[in-house]
């Protein structure tokens, strides 16, 4: 859609306020303006506000203006100070907030409590994109939302014109702990391929021609994931193991003797394993899957 068709549609689209113009704000305002929405926008260098200016929003002048604008205010900052100052002396009554400020679950919760007392309901969300995802359906981002279900029903159109809506609970700190899980996922993945990568590094092992046996690899493995989760749900850790506790904590000796003939460093590799090692002294869990020893983690 045109610049021009979209300001002719906006009398039908839902109005929004969003607060903050760094990478993702941007990318959030360009779909929202490309869709047709009136759009208000607040940022603390009113520079990034001009090319939305000239596309047709408006720029409120101080972030309680911006709020003021209207019912939807997303929040997409630095952090979650960034967020308490702009909404510090911001009128809150009937207003929406939708915060998209990357933050913790606790913070969310007792973002939600402060703002359900000013008289506004409250979305949490964690986006799981990057900005050239926004506004383009078939990249397959999207954002976790929780919070207030009936804000949540209210906006659902609106909010997935960015990216894919997926609503995880009433419990405002559920978006952001979705986030993080999945990003810690990721981030124990880029330390595993980081590891790999370090054991060839001095060799005669072209890095490009050992990149697509890792993935193909680690796409064998992830599905390990289900029966994770059907593990921790049923209790079962015995049934049908393939790789025992036992089997494993033997075998990565062997991982732990390459690294030290490749002078690699274990560091990104001996946590996991001496949890393991930890497991199986503990005893009575040699023949079980190695599921039990997130257990170990969470006390």
């Amino acid at each position: 859609m045109s610049d021009n068709a979209a300001r002719e549609d906006s009398a039908h689209k839902e109005p929004v306020t969003l607060l903050g113009l760094g990478a993702m704000g941007t990318a959030l305002a360009d779909a929202w303006l490309t869709a047709g929405h009136p759009l208000t926008v607040w940022n603390r260098n009113p520079r990034r506000a001009e090319p939305f200016a000239a596309r047709g929003a408006t720029v409120a002048a101080t972030a309680g203006e911006a709020v003021a604008a209207g019912r939807l205010v997303v929040l997409c900052l630095l952090d979650d100070d960034s967020v308490d100052e702009a909404l510090d002396e911001a009128d809150l009554t009937g207003r929406d907030l939708v915060n998209l400020t990357t933050g913790t679950p606790l913070r969310a919760r007792d973002r939600a409590a402060r703002a359900q007392a000013r008289g506004a309901r409250f979305l949490d969300g964690g986006i799981m994109a990057v900005p050239p995802m926004i506004g383009i359906p078939e990249s397959g981002g999207y954002v976790f939302y929780s919070g207030s279900a009936a804000a949540f029903e209210d906006h659902r159109h609106t909010l997935a014109v960015p990216a894919g809506t997926r609503y995880v609970g009433e419990d405002p700190g559920f978006a952001a702990l979705h986030d993080v899980a999945l990003l810690s996922a990721m981030y124990g993945a880029f330390s595993g391929i980081t590891h790999a990568f370090a054991l060839i590094r001095r060799e005669d092992i072209d890095p490009e021609g050992f990149a697509p046996l890792l993935v193909d690899w680690l796409t064998a493995m992830v599905p390990a994931a289900h029966t994770t989760a059907e593990r921790l749900n049923s209790g079962d850790h015995a049934s049908g193991v393939v790789s025992s506790l036992a089997m494993q904590v033997a075998g990565s000796a062997t991982l732990v003797r390459t690294a030290e003939e490749q002078g690699v460093s274990t560091a990104l590799l001996t946590p996991y394993l001496h949890l393991m090692e930890r497991l199986l002294r503990e005893g009575g869990h040699g023949e079980e899957d190695t599921a039990r020893v997130i257990d170990l983690l969470v006390g």
